[in-house]
């Protein structure tokens, strides 16, 4: 099957469904691993149009919903220093750390900035040279190459008040924790294909051959992630277990060469802690010896002091394992809102329970 660029095409979205509804013989989980795709899902109503035998599963592809607690106090305690300023995307702002979060820091005096770009922060140091400033760098591989280029940036500029605070993960080591649980029920996955365009797919082929399953990796439109999950779907009928490619026009092996040679150029590969999923191994990108100068963690170590994440009433390691739906928490839409949220999953503009309370709450 093939499908032109009418990405909300009525007629194409049915010949897709029908197509799913043919070829399905049993019951089928399949997780779809980046945020985006999971409102792109709920505000279609794509979900809600699936055979009764496919069911979605919704992954740790928010990277707002998955930045440990120690981070957050870390940005917040680096907020507080008078001779700092702290620039942020705006997503993360309302994160809640162990006691408090940036906007509220914010509010009481803590030197906060919002940015929208790594080079938004490089350019305001080099505007206020009397200034630290810090940027708080959070996301996958998808955002990591632009952070890189910054940092290399900021040494030919010889920015000597520029550092960052580095939170970036990586994807693969996560669907590895979650394909080893003993109680998930996946049986597929829908591939972010932003990251694929970056990083390529060799380290899905070597989970899909481990786990002996369908990886598919699809974009973000409509018809993108239907007839992502149809590929899936036939796959998983046929056992025929690997890696599928159904967003070629973007993602293309073996990715980009470019930004991968700046990711190593700058960044080694750490363990790093997950909130809600504690340390997942070689999962972390850090800022290496070479140009640790612009390492926050390293540059202000005297400024943090790390606690330990203290378990949360919000059940979000579940939800972001694809253990629980947002709209079964007891918490969800009641004491837990996008304006009083009780976890990461309902303040980032990707994460699941925001997804769910924009377009699935409760009446």
């Amino acid at each position: 099957m093939t499908y032109q660029n009418a990405f909300r095409d009525p007629e194409t979205v049915q010949r897709l469904l029908q197509s799913l509804d043919d070829v399905t013989t049993r019951k089928w989980s399949v997780m779809e691993i980046c945020g985006g795709q999971t409102h792109v899902f709920l505000k279609y109503g794509l979900d809600r149009l699936l055979p009764k035998s496919i069911s979605l599963l919704h992954g740790p592809g928010c990277p707002v919903c998955v930045t440990g607690v120690e981070w957050i106090d870390a940005a917040v305690a680096l907020a507080n220093r008078s001779d700092i300023t702290l620039l942020s995307f705006g997503d993360m702002l309302r994160v809640p750390g162990s006691e408090t979060d940036l906007l509220s820091a914010k509010s009481a005096g803590a030197s906060v900035n919002m940015v929208y770009s790594p080079m938004d922060a490089l350019t305001w140091a080099e505007a206020h040279p009397a200034k630290q400033a810090v940027f708080f760098a959070v996301g996958f591989e998808t955002t990591a190459p632009a952070v890189a280029w910054t940092i290399e940036q900021a040494e030919k500029r010889n920015a000597q008040n520029f550092s960052v605070l580095c939170a970036h993960v990586r994807v693969p080591p996560a669907i590895q924790l979650l394909l080893s649980h003993p109680d998930h029920r996946i049986d597929g996955f829908l591939a972010a294909g932003h990251v694929c365009t970056i990083m390529g797919c060799k380290e899905y082929e070597i989970i899909a051959s481990r786990f002996q399953l369908p990886i598919v990796v699809t974009g973000f439109e409509p018809l993108d992630l239907l007839y992502g999950l149809y590929r899936c779907v036939v796959r998983l009928e046929e056992k025929n277990f690997g890696v599928e490619n159904a967003y070629s026009r973007v993602a293309r092996d073996p990715g980009n060469s470019h930004a991968q040679q700046k990711l190593t150029q700058i960044f080694e590969i750490v363990n790093r802690n997950w909130r809600g999923l504690g340390t997942i191994p070689q999962s972390g990108l850090a800022i290496r010896e070479r140009y640790r100068h612009f390492d926050a963690k390293w540059r202000f170590a005297d400024s943090l002091s790390p606690r330990p994440e203290q378990s949360e009433i919000c059940p979000s390691g579940r939800i972001l394992q694809g253990l629980l739906r947002p709209d079964q928490c007891p918490y969800f839409g009641v004491s837990c809102t996008p304006e009083n949220p009780l976890g990461a999953p309902m303040v980032s503009s990707e994460g699941a329970c925001a997804a769910y309370f924009r377009y699935r709450r409760k009446k």
